[in-house]
């Protein structure tokens, strides 16, 4: 039986569940979240293990902030809310029926089975904040985890097969094949993180289908830096964001847009922040490794396409290490200043430890860069201009904002995340995450036998002009 077919028939069992059992009550959902919460925390450390084998070295501190501890408060707002957020939702109905009894509402409802696609940067987190939605919307789930993260997607699957009958949530390992195989499936909805290029064949195959899709992409997101920021607390906050997994965030902060007087006070501030969280870098368990090696060459490239059209290098290395030998693949933190809109860092997203700095001599260059990409998953504002950080904001677009820091948005509970365009569309976490992942089915009730009457203003055999009536319908 091929990977399809087996997938194929676990969606059809799952189907089968559904329209048998229908929507799962509210107690379910809250336990479907218990044993998330239960399961997450109750093999914590060996979460981290995988993390840290799969990635070569990846900070375990880092890990237990965003992998661990990082999903807790998703699942207690879901827990706390999940029976609010699914009450029906009232809505006026049309006059004068409103007046006489007829009733219209909103009712959330479970869309069925959501596919789930994970990326490899964050395999814990981006699998289970999601699925925190997915289960308190009502859904059942299966889930394809990376391929580039396999000690860690194996232990997701063995835990979460002990965890979840596979009528609930059901976990497919493997590679490319098994990727594309997973999205022709005819699931409910199906959610996607990942690459831009990648997000297009999965579209694109959930398009036959006519599967919706939510899809968390990335993109190049832009740090601008007011002339009335403070330059080392922002430097701090920035390299923080950008080290933090070695920069292999969707949201981490992809270039610095800085006024040119400026820019050599950020840069030295910028190596002192960086020297300070990571007095060494090569052996140092809190700097995380590249994922592997095609990932490092390709940053290498970016970094050899730069320096050839004439960008000018500054590592950030601490303790002067000799990486050119070293276990796994580790690159220090760079700050690239001297860049041209034709070098490949200032096209692509970087997804590492390089930050390139642009120079203006007025804020709306900034504004007109940023609007001369794709429209980003994050934006980064840095400075205490209300008026500056209003025109810059008002004239330019992202799926998220965090001013005076980065990625600060994503951590905010009630905050939902998401992208825009090329960055991506829909949305999970808290209210309209749950939203994003239900069908919101329209119900109304009319008046009764009673009143039946009301109706023939309006119904046949017509007597004289009808527009008189259906102007009093309309006030």
């Amino acid at each position: 039986m091929s990977s399809y077919e087996q997938m194929n028939q676990i969606l059809k069992l799952q189907k089968e569940f559904f329209i048998k059992n229908g929507a799962p009550s509210v107690d379910l959902r809250i336990d479907r979240l218990q044993r998330l919460k239960s399961l997450i925390m109750d093999n914590r450390y060996d979460f981290i293990d995988a993390l840290n084998s799969d990635f070569g070295n990846r900070s375990k501190n880092a890990s237990m902030l965003s992998d661990i501890y990082g999903i807790m408060p998703a699942i207690n707002l879901a827990i706390k809310n999940v029976k609010k957020w699914s009450k029906p939702e009232k809505k006026s109905s049309n006059f004068p029926f409103g007046l006489l009894g007829a009733k219209s509402y909103i009712k959330y409802e479970p869309l069925g089975t959501v596919g789930m696609i994970s990326p490899w940067n964050f395999p814990v987190n981006l699998a289970f904040v999601p699925l925190v939605s997915i289960f308190a919307a009502g859904n059942q789930v299966m889930h394809k985890p990376s391929e580039h993260t396999p000690i860690t997607s194996q232990l997701l699957k063995d835990l979460c097969d002990k965890a979840y009958d596979e009528n609930e949530f059901a976990t497919f390992l493997g590679g490319p094949e098994v990727g594309e195989s997973f999205t022709k499936l005819t699931f409910d909805h199906l959610l996607y993180t990942g690459g831009g290029s990648v997000a297009k064949h999965v579209m694109n195959a959930a398009s036959q289908n006519l599967v919706p899709c939510t899809l968390e992409l990335g993109g190049k997101s832009p740090v601008v830096i007011g002339k009335s920021a403070d330059l080392k607390t922002s430097a701090k906050r920035i390299m923080f964001g950008k080290t933090l997994n070695a920069g292999q965030i969707c949201l981490a902060p992809d270039y610095v847009v800085i006024h040119k007087d400026q820019k050599e006070d950020f840069v030295n501030e910028s190596k002192i922040a960086v020297s300070e969280y990571f007095p060494s870098l090569k052996d140092n368990d809190d700097y995380t490794s590249i994922i592997n090696e095609k990932h490092y060459d390709r940053l290498k490239d970016l970094l050899d396409d730069a320096i050839e059209k004439g960008a000018h290098v500054d590592e950030i290395n601490p303790s002067n290490e000799d990486f050119s030998q070293q276990e796994f693949y580790k690159i220090p933190p760079t700050i690239v200043t001297n860049t041209t809109d034709d070098m490949k860092i200032m096209q692509e997203e970087i997804f590492g430890p390089l930050l390139p700095v642009v120079e203006y001599d007025d804020i709306d260059e900034a504004t007109a860069l940023i609007n001369s990409k794709d429209r980003p998953l994050g934006l980064y504002y840095f400075g205490d201009n209300k008026s500056e950080e209003d025109e810059l904001l008002n004239k330019t677009s992202s799926g998220g904002v965090t001013v005076n820091n980065v990625i600060s948005h994503l951590q905010q509970n009630d905050l939902s995340f998401g992208g825009v365009g090329p960055s991506g569309m829909g949305r999970y976490k808290s209210f309209d995450g749950f939203k994003n992942f239900s069908n919101p089915r329209a119900y109304y009730k009319d008046i009764g036998s009673k009143l039946d009457k009301v109706f023939d203003a309006v119904r046949p055999p017509y007597k004289g002009d009808i527009e008189k009536v259906l102007k009093k319908l309309m006030k």
